[in-house]
């Protein structure tokens, strides 16, 4: 072990109680060394012995008293930062105001005026003292950061950081205060020409992001750390891409969405995910409307234990509701989302509600029972091709479960309620689309005849929620291939979940009754492209460890989605992300043919069910399942006799 090594191990074993010695020695010495400046002589120091005395004595209890009160001898300082500095800073210039104004305004008075100290003492004195205190706790600090960088010159893995941001100068603290990690930061890149050239956290930020393969090279750099929680996805892509090609590891902070969702802090360090690369930038909700919609009131959610649902009750209790009431028909779902709600937000009452929306009954009491204020119906049956098969599923839960939820919200007087809806309710090609566009003109109806704040949300695919189709890929991966798409032009418009919530929670401060509320969310993907890009991330290679197959359209699915329907009137809110349909559909069917489709429903009558799905809403096409198909093939074959 060197000198060097035992001097910085010697400096780290020093604790706060030695830092009171080493303190009170130099405060007897520091206002003669002051005086001292002053006078520019040691022998003019001797007319005045009395009065330093006693400046001594009344500027060391005034420095012991303002350090202890603001809790210098209770930190460690070994991973001393800025908030330490600022508070030796404002501490010691407390001691020094106080003493400065002890000595002048009572001890002075009370002495003989001959040979005072001069008023400039208490100046220099407080300054030579925050130099010494301040001093001594660093050379800890930079004990530690030398001692580290001699462990990090013999085996840990160099690190360079893309983003010299706040993002990127918190993951160099995490370093820093984590050797154990074994990762040694050497450098930053950021596109940002301004930072070129400059050194941050002791770093010097050598370029933008094209510059990695060369960086990679000229520094020994192992693995890049992008740093960039509110980056667009092209930027991640982009980065990774370069990593690839310099062969580095590529890891990432996450983003600004799972930041804000509570479930990550900003030092952890994951994989770069099909997420990143799809990222937006964010959208800058209204959080304070958000809050005021939620803060302190009673606030029910349908399908609480699904993906979308189980954001909303994150963020809705983030923001400080007084009760959230978990509804939904899954008891293991709910009780997952019931215990981590718990835990997290021990002051939040919690309400789980197993219960069926198609139960008419059953909502009605539950809604007497809690009376909601704001209720987010995120309840539904999303899966095209298995709604194909099932209309009548589809028809009770989509169609008749909106309806009751509906029923029972104005029956108690809730104020708010969102709908969360989907693309595929515009111009439906599907069972799924058609109730979800039926269940939109039910909330529409309910707006208007009542008045109340009743809004809908529409977006498009949600990104590894359950059942969609990055899970998926990633199952088919495990497998070992190949991944189906089923049409190498498909497309669909794609955002994260907790981007799906904000929106979700925004749609609820907005509007007056019955809009709809769109998210602006940029270019479809391909879901060949997303396929690949899945592959890759994996580590895999496209045609050599696994391939894409392509199965055909399923019935009922669309190459591309749309967002708005060719008679709707669009307009961008004050949220430059977000669009809002004025005109809203109406409700052109009487309820009561709403009530004939939720029977043949019960009733379990597919053919029926689609032939009054086409009459209520005349531009879907009717379109049989297979199974549907032989079973209306069979019963037009004349009957054989025995």
């Amino acid at each position: 072990m060197t000198p060097f090594y035992q001097s910085t191990l010697l400096l780290h074993s020093l604790r706060n109680r030695v830092f009171l010695a080493i303190d009170l020695l130099g405060w007897l010495l520091i206002p003669a060394a002051g005086l001292m400046l002053r006078l520019d002589s040691v022998n003019a120091l001797h007319p005045y012995l009395p009065h330093l005395g006693a400046f001594v004595a009344l500027a060391a209890a005034c420095k012991f008293a303002s350090l202890w009160a603001f809790g210098i001898y209770r930190r460690y300082w070994r991973y001393a930062s800025i908030e330490e500095l600022e508070l030796i800073v404002v501490a010691v210039l407390v001691a020094g105001v106080a003493a400065g104004t002890l000595y002048f305004a009572l001890m002075v008075p009370l002495w003989s005026l001959e040979s005072r100290l001069p008023y400039s003492l208490p100046v220099i004195d407080t300054m030579l003292t925050l130099l010494f205190v301040g001093g001594t706790r660093f050379a800890v600090r930079s004990a530690e950061h030398l001692r580290r960088k001699w462990r990090g010159a013999s085996g840990s893995e160099r690190v360079l950081i893309a983003g010299a941001g706040s993002a990127g100068t918190m993951i160099i603290r995490e370093l820093h205060a984590n050797p154990q990690l074994e990762m040694e930061p050497v450098a930053f890149v950021d596109d940002d020409p301004a930072k070129h050239g400059k050194t941050i956290c002791g770093l010097p930020v050598v370029g933008g992001r094209e510059r990695i393969p060369e960086v990679a090279r000229d520094y020994g750099v192992h693995k890049v750390i992008i740093a960039m929680p509110t980056a667009p996805g092209s930027v991640i892509r982009d980065v990774r891409d370069l990593c690839a090609r310099a062969q580095v590891q590529a890891k990432t902070v996450p983003g600004v969405f799972e930041i804000l969702s509570g479930r990550v802090s900003i030092g952890q360090l994951r994989d770069v995910q099909i997420e990143d690369l799809l990222r937006r930038q964010p959208i800058r909700t209204d959080q304070r409307a958000v809050g005021d919609l939620v803060r302190n009131m009673s606030v029910l959610v349908t399908g609480a234990g699904g993906s979308i649902g189980s954001e909303v009750c994150r963020q809705v209790a983030r923001l400080g509701a007084r009760e959230l009431i978990l509804l939904g028909h899954g008891e293991n779902s709910i009780f997952d989302i019931h215990h981590e709600l718990l835990v997290k937000y021990a002051g939040l009452r919690v309400r789980p509600v197993i219960a069926d929306i198609r139960n008419a009954r059953r909502m009605q009491r539950v809604f007497d029972a809690f009376r909601p204020q704001a209720v987010f119906h995120a309840a539904a049956h999303k899966h095209v091709p298995l709604m194909e098969e099932n209309p009548e599923e589809a028809v009770t839960n989509n169609v008749q479960g909106t309806l009751n939820v509906l029923d029972a919200a104005e029956a108690v007087g809730v104020s708010h309620f969102v709908f969360v809806s989907t693309d595929k309710a515009v111009n439906p090609a599907n069972v799924m689309g058609a109730t979800k566009l039926l269940a939109e003109m039910l909330v529409h109806d309910a707006a208007v005849r009542t008045g109340r704040h009743y809004v809908t949300v529409r977006f498009g695919n949600v990104l590894a929620s359950r059942g969609s189709v990055v899970p998926l890929f990633k199952q088919q991966i495990k497998a070992g291939g190949p991944l189906t798409v089923t049409h190498p032009q498909m497309t669909r418009y794609f955002m994260t979940i907790p981007e799906a919530v904000q929106l979700v929670l925004q749609a609820g401060t907005m509007g007056t009754a019955g809009e709809t509320y769109v998210l602006d969310m940029g270019d479809p993907v391909r879901i060949a492209d997303l396929a690949k890009d899945v592959i890759q991330l994996s580590g895999l290679e496209l045609g050599r460890d696994v391939d894409i197959v392509y199965s055909g359209l399923r019935p009922g699915e669309k190459l591309n989605e749309d967002l708005f329907g060719s008679a709707e009137e669009v307009e961008r809110t004050a949220h430059q992300k977000i669009f809002v349909v004025r005109n809203g559909r109406p409700l052109d069917a009487p309820i009561g043919r709403i009530r004939e489709l939720i029977s043949a429903a019960e009733a379990e009558e597919p053919l029926r069910v689609r032939h009054l799905l086409t009459q209520i809403l005349p531009s879907y096409p009717i379109q049989l399942s297979p199974v549907e198909s032989a079973d209306k093939t069979a019963a037009k074959r004349p009957a054989v006799g025995v």
